[in-house]
């Protein structure tokens, strides 16, 4: 059988270019305290110290920090307990189960709502993933980044610590959604704020709800449907 003398040959790389570079008597004089080079061109230069926690440096404002469940504006919570970002967590670092919405017990839009929402710190990456994953952007980063505790129990972090406070004017859920609307209109942002409806609900399931104080109908049921 003839060689083809057309197939390329296979060729050696320069030597120079994977080969230790050769150092002179002066380099290897100097060889042994290479290494504290750093440490030498940086040793007179003036110390800068951080101040914290005196003094916190604003975080940019897209900073990946404690999470935080949202709310809709007439205080229904975003989360369905779909457990999409768990499953989209590398770190296993989110455990959710859902339960059931019923109609004297209506805690989110839709069928379900996360009854139990955890996230561990001792695992969290702060990688942003569950949030991409998040359907009805209910779990958003918040720019706080003082999570440290004293035990490792300290550091998962339940619902009533995610879910943020509720804003002047919104209801305590659980309460009935908006007349005439479905979760679809949720999701879409037509709700504006709680309705007389609302309000008159949990007046009479829950006359000594302290929301009742601070609630304010937005809404008109009409307008919705």
């Amino acid at each position: 059988m003839s060689e083809d003398t057309n197939a390329p040959r296979f060729e050696q790389p320069d030597p120079a270019l994977y080969s230790p570079t050769k150092k002179g008597p002066i380099g290897n004089f100097f060889a042994p305290v290479a290494g504290f080079g750093v440490t030498f061109s940086t040793i007179f230069r003036p110390t800068v110290t951080e101040e914290y926690p005196f003094k916190k440096v604003p975080t940019r404002p897209r900073y990946h920090g404690l999470h935080k469940l949202n709310r809709y504006a007439d205080g229904l919570e975003k989360c369905i307990g779909c457990e999409l970002c768990a499953w989209a967590c590398p770190a296993d670092a989110i455990y959710v189960e859902a339960a059931a919405n019923t109609p004297g017990a209506q805690y989110s839009p839709g069928e379900r709502y996360g009854r139990v929402y955890q996230v561990n710190y001792l695992r969290c990456i702060f990688c942003a993933y569950c949030i991409q994953a998040c359907p009805t952007r209910a779990l958003t980063m918040s720019n706080d980044y003082e999570i440290a505790g004293p035990t490792r129990e300290d550091m998962i972090y339940e619902k009533h610590q995610l879910l943020v406070p509720l804003a002047e004017g919104m209801l305590n859920p659980p309460h009935p959604m908006v007349e005439g609307t479905t979760d679809a209109d949720y999701y879409q942002g037509t709700i504006t704020g709680p309705t007389q409806e609302q309000i008159d609900w949990v007046k009479d399931n829950r006359p000594d709800d302290p929301s009742l104080s601070t609630a304010r109908a937005t809404q008109k049921a009409e307008v919705a449907q």
